[in-house]
């Protein structure tokens, strides 16, 4: 399958973009960024030269991928979501030395406006509520919420809530799949 790229948009000659992936109105695709099949970027989306964008990777509108970034398979990005990559930035002061990489797994969702902090992984399938603040790493299947964010919850593969305490040694089925979750203290994962 083609590339589909908006006529507004602007794809800097050597950026790679997988088979099946389209670049809406106003998104700007940097040189380096390497991006995979089957993506879709909105619209005034920006991705920097030091990204790496999987495949089957959704980013809603106004979202903006800065160098460092790193998106695994079937990631999601919100609308107006934000990534940083400077910890401490300073107008006056030149950080380009100091960027904080970031990665998100596979299968995880970033709510609309929340922020994700650099040099933090989002775990596998975690999911990150609306306007939650990400500041520090983030467990697989995690449901967070707040600012700074905490731990509310569990969240299956399937995208549903799991009734389950956040510590403690049980098990659970998706109730739309029937996948079993089984807790071991504080870590979730498929049985």
């Amino acid at each position: 399958m083609a590339v589909t790229i908006h006529p507004s948009a602007i794809v800097d000659e050597g950026a790679l973009i997988g088979d099946g992936s389209r670049v809406w109105h106003f998104a700007h695709i940097c040189a380096g960024a390497r991006i995979g099949k089957g993506c879709s970027f909105g619209q005034n989306v920006f991705v920097g030269n030091d990204v790496t964008i999987a495949n089957n990777v959704k980013v809603q509108n106004n979202v903006s991928i800065y160098d460092g970034v790193h998106l695994e398979d079937d990631v999601f990005c919100g609308p107006s979501m934000v990534f940083t990559n400077v910890y401490n930035p300073r107008s006056a002061v030149t950080r380009k030395n100091e960027y904080r990489a970031t990665k998100v797994k596979k299968g995880a969702t970033l709510g609309a406006n929340c922020t994700i902090v650099c040099g933090v992984t989002v775990g596998e399938f975690a999911f990150i509520a609306a306007g939650a603040v990400i500041n520090r790493d983030v467990k697989p299947y995690a449901l967070m919420a707040g600012v700074p964010a905490r731990q509310v919850g569990w969240m299956s593969e399937h995208g549903e809530r799991l009734d389950l305490p956040l510590e403690g040694d049980t098990s659970i089925q998706c109730p739309n799949t029937g996948t079993t979750y089984k807790l071991t203290g504080t870590t979730l994962a498929v049985e």
